[in-house]
């Protein structure tokens, strides 16, 4: 055994104690022969790594009226809400984080083989943190995405990687930057044989996984170093408030043309899609965003919270 493997059965021993026997973490160290601190990591550990689910079997009430309510308003196939009264944006994200790991898991337990496309995000790339790790090595992951910047960095958040690692499946990179330089550099990677093969891939997806961004500099375009700050001014002016994969979407949820659209290289999107589109976003800084995706139709699923909820049913006169 690995001392990594060992690491983990350790932190798998201390969350049994922790979560299923109820110990206190000083319980936990008399057992295991190590300090509390050491013994408070190791349940930290266990979370981070998947293994310890959340199940909570019975639902709010006011959540599942919420989650029907706007599936029928917006046309959802797919719609969850969590718990948010009162709770900062980071509690918020985690349990939507947990949510989705179970829409997630309901489509990848499925044994017959599937492709499954993944956009990006730190709110995707958390959903994926808290799905427990399947065995499902005849599933495809497609990137939506290419994950190089302008300075040729890769994105910590290459999030259909994590999603491969966890089912164990292929995974299918967009070798592009996500803006090439110029239109002609674009044409000479998006007309290489293997990029044309992963748009085609995903194009024949069986369900999308997607983040929701906003516009402003805090977004993940922004401080992932994809997009300048001159550049968040232009389509902050030009009515930009939110973004699915690079595609720039205004408040009416139609598309805003662009300088970069020409050199965009991610998958392109259709509104009304006809397989399972599923985004995973909530809290007030995306609200304006959620609105006008949901507005466009450019997706059919959608996990979210429940202050979220009421504000997009009530800006829908629903």
């Amino acid at each position: 055994m690995s001392k990594i493997d060992r690491k983990l059965d350790q932190a798998a021993r201390a969350a049994w104690m922790y979560y299923v026997a109820g110990k206190t973490q000083h319980e936990i160290a008399d057992v295991l022969g190590v300090s509390r601190q050491a013994a408070q990591r190791l349940v930290a550990l266990a979370s981070e790594n998947g293994l310890v689910r959340v199940n909570i079997t019975h639902p709010v009430a006011e959540c599942t009226a919420l989650s029907q309510r706007l599936a029928r308003c917006f046309g959802l196939s797919v719609c969850l809400v969590v718990p948010s009264a009162g709770m900062d944006t980071d509690s918020i994200n985690s349990m939507i984080a947990v949510a989705g790991a179970e829409v997630m898991t309901q489509f990848l337990e499925e044994p017959q083989p599937r492709t499954i496309a993944v956009g990006s995000g730190r709110a995707l790339r958390a959903t994926i943190n808290e799905m427990a790790a399947i065995d499902r090595p005849q599933h495809s992951c497609v990137s939506l995405i290419g994950a190089i910047a302008s300075d040729g960095s890769c994105t910590r958040y290459d999030v259909p990687l994590w999603m491969a690692e966890k089912t164990q499946g292929k995974y299918f990179i967009l070798p592009a930057p996500l803006f090439a330089d110029n239109l002609t550099d674009k044409e000479l990677w998006c007309n290489h044989r293997i990029y044309r093969m992963v748009t085609d891939k995903a194009a024949q997806a069986d369900v999308t996984f997607i983040g929701i961004g906003q516009m402003n500099y805090l977004c993940p375009l922004h401080k992932d170093g994809f997009i300048t700050t001159e550049e968040v001014n232009r389509l902050t002016q030009a009515g930009v408030v939110a973004e699915i994969i690079g595609h720039f979407i205004g408040e009416n949820g139609q598309p805003v043309a662009s300088e970069m659209d020409a050199r965009l290289t991610s998958v392109a999107i259709q509104t009304r899609p006809d397989k399972p589109v599923i985004a995973f976003a909530g809290g007030r800084e995306k609200f304006q965003a959620i609105q006008a995706v949901l507005s466009g139709g450019w997706i059919n699923g959608l996990v979210t919270d429940e202050d979220t909820a009421v504000k997009l049913l009530a800006g829908a006169g629903a």
